[in-house]
């Protein structure tokens, strides 16, 4: 029997599944047998697979789209099955170098503390800077940190690294590891998947890690909304059950402010903008999360993305040149130029600030403003705009809007988290 059963999951990335299958059969290493599941794709991906990879691997056909972890979990089970001393999962848009498989396994071969290794991950856009080198999860702030996010390989990052997570899209694990903590937590669907798989990993007391010498490009995971709220849904009701699930006692309350302060953000948001579909699935992922309610987004979740272009179009009406203090957010600079393009509007850019011309400030937060005096157009990186005397008062009557929020929704959520700890202990 080979040494490692390889999974890779797929769903509707014809061109990119063909090249992620590639890399790993060029591997340096070949003690391996490959194993895609194709999870009910739409497109090509099984037709080119076939046609391309005859007896080269394993497919396995899901009937419908299962999700990352549903996906990933009905190959692990083949070879958990098949009985091989290590797993490894590897994402449909991830390419692997050709020493990354052999370094994984030497690793994890050599250092019985492990149970787990992942590659050091590049971006595949941007080869010369790191996606993640390791992931840590904050029970301070109820968030996480990917490592070395964006960093320039200068070859000065440490060989490998024990963190509290890896990334799913190219990650080792010993049969052992499965034999305590089971497969991949499949009623997540989506996202904080890997997250909580490794998690539970250190929980089992093995040590996870991100190995230096064993590189992988990955594209840049999908969570922002594209064409609709779908990414939203799960991320926020993921993130918010995980928390309640392995936060300590002690911090439940600190916990309930931090998710409440963070949803009403979103929803103030959206009663300023007008934009109303990210906040209504926004707040249906955070009632679900409070009331257990995992898997697959229900019915009336993930909704068509909307946005209410009016208050930027005031911004820049009667204006034929403008000025933009960008603060360190070029992205939302220019997008505010392109908006104004291709909604037919001529306007010179200054590059520096002129006499009677408007300038408009880029900001993190328009509602954590102390500057009201509206010599400035603020826009933040949400595009909420502060222009008009109404934004003012938004902002003015924000922080007391969100005291009142948390403190109206505070006992309903701890009691809710409290029932749902109760449950997963039986």
């Amino acid at each position: 029997m080979k040494k490692i059963g390889i999974v890779i999951c797929n769903y509707n990335k014809e061109d990119a599944v063909l090249d992620c299958i590639q890399s790993i059969l060029e591997s340096k290493f070949q003690d391996f047998d490959l194993y895609v599941v194709d999870n009910g794709s739409t497109d090509m991906s099984v037709k080119r697979i076939k046609e391309t990879y005859p007896g080269k691997l394993v497919l396995i056909e899901n009937k419908e789209n299962l999700g990352g972890s549903g996906g990933f979990n009905t190959g692990l089970r083949e070879v958990y099955k098949k009985g091989y001393p290590y797993v490894m999962c590897v994402d449909n848009d991830a390419l692997l170098d050709e020493n990354a498989i052999g370094n994984l396994y030497k690793f994890l071969e050599t250092h019985p503390e492990a149970g787990m290794a992942g590659a050091k991950v590049y971006h595949l856009g941007n080869p010369d800077y790191v996606q993640q080198f390791g992931q840590e999860i904050d029970f301070k702030y109820f968030c996480t940190e990917a490592l070395y996010f964006n960093e320039y390989e200068d070859g000065s990052m440490p060989e490998f690294i024990y963190t509290d997570s890896v990334a799913a899209c190219s990650l080792m694990v010993k049969r052992c590891v499965i034999d305590q903590i089971g497969l991949m937590p499949e009623e997540n669907f989506l996202y904080w998947d890997d997250t909580e798989w490794c998690y539970l990993c250190n929980l089992a007391g093995y040590k996870v890690a991100s190995v230096g010498n064993a590189k992988a490009l990955h594209a840049m995971g999908a969570k922002n909304e594209v064409y609709n709220t779908f990414p939203t849904y799960y991320a926020w009701r993921n993130w918010i059950v995980f928390f309640i699930k392995y936060v300590k006692d002690e911090e439940l309350g600190k916990m309930a402010e931090t998710f409440l302060g963070s949803v009403f953000q979103v929803a103030y948001e959206g009663l300023h903008s007008g934009n109303s579909n990210h906040a209504r699935t926004v707040m249906l992922a955070y009632d679900d999360a409070i009331h257990g309610i995992m898997g697959k987004a229900g019915d009336n979740r993930i909704f068509a993305l909307d946005f209410n272009k009016e208050p930027l179009l005031h911004v820049l009406n009667g204006k034929d040149k403008i000025y933009i203090e960008e603060n360190g957010y070029p992205a939302t600079a220019g997008w505010i130029k392109e908006f104004a393009s291709c909604n037919g509007y001529n306007i010179t850019w200054t590059e520096e600030p002129q006499k009677d011309v408007p300038v408009i400030s880029i900001c993190e937060n328009i509602f954590e403003l102390d500057d009201l005096n509206r010599t400035k157009i603020y826009i933040d990186i949400h595009k909420c705009v502060f222009e008009t005397e109404d934004d003012a008062m938004d902002i003015i009557n924000y922080n007391y809007s969100k005291r009142s929020f948390i403190f109206a929704n505070k006992p309903v959520f701890l009691e809710c988290a409290r029932k749902l700890r109760e449950n997963l202990q039986k």
